[in-house]
């Protein structure tokens, strides 16, 4: 990167700022130029010092960070990254801003995290690095066709599964996908986000208000039933284990793969080992390259695979990485996905 990344950091916390200006100043790559303490100061200075990116509190005075958020998007745009605090509410509107437009979120240090630093630091700078490449999307700027394809009967049924992994960009684009699937979807889907340990059951519930689908967060031993979504909880991964013609998700923690857990790569590795030509790999919009060796081998076993686009990625690198590697059958928008998922069940 030639230049610093310049960002300015909202908090209504004096401790708290100091500590995210530290930990982003760590990098050397990384230079805060400005602090404030509030909604309308964060406005204020994104339009005389000019940010590559904001980190923004959601509860604070005077504004508060949801709104001074949509405000930003509406008039000056630039990418932001969200503070959110470890609590369903927290986890709440923090999906909310996603929808708004922020690009990515970190979860929020309290005096209590003695040890947040180590936990959060490398994460919060790396996000940041990430939301100065990003393209930023406001709230219904990427829109689902209302053709979703074929409907589906009851009677229907399908012995493919479908897995979809996402990073950065990727909640707001998975509720699109979600809504868009049609009823009685015969397959089931595996999801692999990347999100914070404490926030993806919140998102779970989130997909499955907004969806046909039954959604949950995946637990251990979970049987995988048609018109059923499991997503990966935080810091731990998933696999696709078959038993006596019985399918079930694995959670496990194990190690960190390809620099996440949980990965994508893990998940995309046990669909090509397990279902081979059943499964339908789904990679979409984020940083690095997560997921990318992982569809290939969904395709090298059969499987059919599919990548968004870069016009509708918030981030064009996970996917990018999967279609210079030669692992894609379709590169499509995101208002095309779930039709090419219906398409390949």
């Amino acid at each position: 990167m030639a230049d610093q990344v310049r960002v300015l950091v909202v908090d209504d916390s004096a401790l708290i700022r100091k500590i995210i200006t530290g930990l982003l100043e760590n990098d050397p790559e990384i230079k805060v130029i400005g602090t404030a303490d509030n909604g309308e100061s964060a406005i204020e200075m994104n339009n005389s010092l000019a940010p590559d990116v904001i980190t923004m509190d959601i509860e604070m005075p005077v504004l508060d960070g949801l709104t001074a958020l949509q405000r930003i998007i509406a008039t000056n745009p630039k990418p932001v990254i969200m503070l959110s605090a470890h609590t369903r509410h927290g986890a709440e509107a923090t999906f909310k801003a996603l929808e708004f437009g922020a690009v990515d979120f970190v979860p929020k240090p309290t005096s209590q995290e003695s040890s947040w630093a180590d936990a959060i630091g490398e994460q919060l700078r790396s996000k940041v690095k990430s939301a100065y490449k990003s393209k930023i999307v406001a709230a219904g700027q990427i829109l689902v066709s209302e053709k979703k394809g074929r409907e589906f009967d009851k009677k229907d049924a399908s012995s493919k599964i479908v897995g979809i992994g996402t990073s950065t960009g990727g909640p707001t684009a998975l509720i699109h996908i979600f809504q868009s699937m049609p009823k009685n979807f015969p397959s089931s889907i595996l999801v692999v986000q990347h999100m914070p340990e404490g926030f993806t059951k919140s998102f779970a519930d989130r997909l499955n208000s907004s969806s046909h689908l039954k959604v949950k967060e995946a637990e251990d031993r979970d049987l995988v039933m048609p018109g059923c979504g499991y997503v990966a909880p935080g810091d731990q991964h998933i696999e696709i284990e078959e038993n006596k013609n019985k399918r079930y998700v694995r959670v496990f923690r194990g190690e960190k793969v390809s620099g996440h857990r949980p990965s994508i790569d893990v998940l995309f590795d046990s669909l090509a080992e397990t279902i081979g030509r059943n499964a339908v790999g789904v990679i979409m919009t984020g940083m690095g390259k997560d997921g990318a060796e992982g569809i290939v081998k969904i395709k090298t076993a059969g499987g059919r695979t599919i990548a968004q686009n870069e016009d509708t990625s918030v981030v064009y690198g996970m996917n990018r990485v999967a279609i210079e590697k030669g692992g894609i059958d379709a590169v499509v928008p995101l208002s095309e996905i779930p039709k090419k998922i219906v398409e390949y069940i």
